[in-house]
C-alpha cells in the first residue's frame, strides 16, 4: 500500500510513503523525524537523518530515540550532513540523486534489510528559483521511484525561510503532506493501471501552482490515454480541468478521470471538452 493523506503526525507509514513537511522551529522537525525513523528500525528499514551541519551534531539530534545510538553503531542508522552530500553551493542533479538512492536502497536489502528510510532537512535545497526549480523536479522522480521499490522518505522545509508559495508548490508533489499544506497533491501511482494520480482539490486557491506542477511531471500515455487516479479527489473546478485536459492534449492524449467524486461528470458536461471522460468507481 501507498498512502496519500493530509497527516498530523508521521508514524505508521509504509514501506514507498513519501511526505513533505513544512515545520516551525527545528524541534519541530525533528520530532517528526524521529517519529518516521523509529517506525523505519522497527519495520526492519536501515534508515539515514540527513540535515545541514557537523555530522557529530546531526547524529546527537536524536540521541533520545530509543535504540538510536546502537543503530548508528551497528549500521542500521546512518547520521549524512547535506554539505557532504552536495556541496555548499551545488546545484543537484535529479537523476543522479535517484540513481544514488536506487543503490542505497538495494544496498540495504542486500545487507538484510527491508528497505530504506530516509528524514531529511531539504530547506537549504531551495533557496533561489533555479534551486526550487531543479529539486521540484528531483522530488517527482525520486517520488516515482518511490512507488515500486521499498524508499520512503520525509521531507522537511523550514517556514520561517521557505515562502508559502514555494512550498505549496513542493507538498503538491508528494502523496503526504502536513495537515497545514492546502490544496492538491500530484504523485506516482502504485498501479501500473494509472499513469498519475490526484488527491485533494483543484480550485482557485491552486490555480497558479498547477501549470508548474504539470510540466514537472513526466507521464507516457498507454492506448491514446492519460488514466488519472483521482480517489483521493475532493473538488475539481472548470480551470482545474481544462489545464488537465489540455495538459493530456499537449501529449495527443485523452484524459480518463476515474473517482468517486460525482460532481465530476457535471463540470465535463458544462465545459464539453472532447477529451475528457469520467469513469466513476462505487
Amino acid at each position: 500500500m501507498r498512502r496519500s493523506a493530509r497527516l498530523r503526525h508521521v508514524r505508521g507509514l509504509g514501506l514507498r510513503d513519501h511526505v513533505c513537511w513544512a515545520y516551525t522551529g527545528v524541534a519541530e522537525f525533528r520530532a517528526r523525524a524521529a517519529e518516521f525513523l523509529a517506525d523505519g528500525l522497527d519495520a526492519g528499514c536501515r534508515v539515514r537523518y540527513i540535515r545541514s551541519g557537523a555530522v557529530g551534531d546531526i547524529a546527537d539530534d536524536l540521541r533520545e530515540l530509543a535504540g538510536w545510538s546502537e543503530a548508528l553503531r551497528d549500521g542500521s542508522a546512518e547520521a549524512v550532513s547535506l554539505e557532504d552530500l552536495y556541496g555548499a553551493d551545488a546545484v543537484l542533479d535529479p537523476a543522479g540523486q535517484v540513481r544514488a538512492y536506487a543503490e542505497a536502497t538495494e544496498r540495504a536489502v542486500a545487507d538484510g534489510f527491508r528497505g530504506l528510510r530516509v528524514a531529511a532537512d531539504c530547506t537549504s535545497l531551495v533557496g533561489d528559483a533555479t534551486r526550487l526549480a531543479v529539486y521540484a523536479r528531483y522530488e517527482h522522480l525520486i517520488d516515482r521511484y518511490m512507488a515500486g521499490h521499498p524508499f520512503s522518505a520525509l521531507c522537511g522545509y523550514d517556514r520561517s525561510a521557505v515562502e508559502a508559495g514555494v512550498l505549496a508548490q513542493l507538498a503538491c508533489l508528494h502523496p503526504c503532506t502536513d495537515a497545514g499544506a492546502a490544496g492538491f497533491r500530484l504523485y506516482a501511482p502504485l498501479s501500473a493501471s494509472h499513469t498519475v494520480a490526484l488527491a485533494g482539490e483543484l480550485d482557485l486557491s491552486t490555480h497558479e501552482i498547477l501549470a508548474p506542477t504539470l510540466e514537472r511531471f513526466e507521464v507516457k500515455p498507454e492506448g491514446g490515454d492519460v488514466v488519472l487516479d483521482a480517489t483521493g479527489l475532493e473538488f475539481i473546478d472548470h480551470v482545474g480541468l481544462t489545464r488537465l485536459a489540455d495538459w493530456a492534449a499537449v501529449r495527443d492524449a485523452d484524459l480518463v478521470i476515474r473517482t468517486q467524486w460525482s460532481g465530476i461528470d457535471r463540470v465535463i458536461r458544462l465545459l464539453d471538452i472532447s477529451n475528457v471522460r469520467a469513469e466513476q468507481l462505487l
